[in-house]
């Protein structure tokens, strides 16, 4: 078995580079009203949500342990109900480096599911995230990808 490592990345051209990933909060129609009502005791849900991706994405390698720490231009997060029960995180990473940002953008949308999870347990322990997964990624050696739908 060989030892972990981190990959070399030096020889590697700087490229711009964007990922995009996404997931879901499933919650009780109740929760989605008392967010969007503010009756949150914690706070803002989706305010704080979107600030725990933004951190979680500038702090990926702290929490994944053979992440390169990359310089990001920006980090793009959306929260929207796509019906009562079902929260959609989709958070884009942007930057311009030797080595992508598709585990950032991954990270985020977990800090912000987990965010909305911790705020909301009090009213709805029965949440479940789900469907976490990278959507596209643009730049590098290997070009762009996008996730297709059947």
């Amino acid at each position: 078995m060989a030892n972990a490592r981190m990959i070399d990345v030096g020889e590697k051209k700087e490229t711009q580079r964007a990922a995009t990933a996404s997931g879901r909060v499933v919650m009780l129609a109740s929760t989605k009203h008392a967010i969007l009502e503010g009756r949150i005791d914690k706070g803002d849900v989706l305010q704080l949500a979107q600030v725990a991706a933004i951190m979680a994405a500038k702090h990926t390698p702290s929490i994944v342990p053979l992440c390169h720490p990359v310089g990001l231009s920006s980090v793009d997060v959306a929260c929207d109900f796509e019906s009562d029960h079902h929260l959609c995180v989709t958070v884009t990473v942007k930057n311009h480096g030797r080595t992508g940002v598709e585990m950032e953008a991954l990270t985020a949308v977990m800090a912000a599911c987990l965010t909305v999870y911790d705020m909301c347990k009090s009213i709805d322990r029965s949440m479940t995230v789900t469907d976490v997964q990278l959507v596209s990624k643009e730049g590098g050696r290997s070009g762009p990808w996008r996730r297709h739908h059947d």
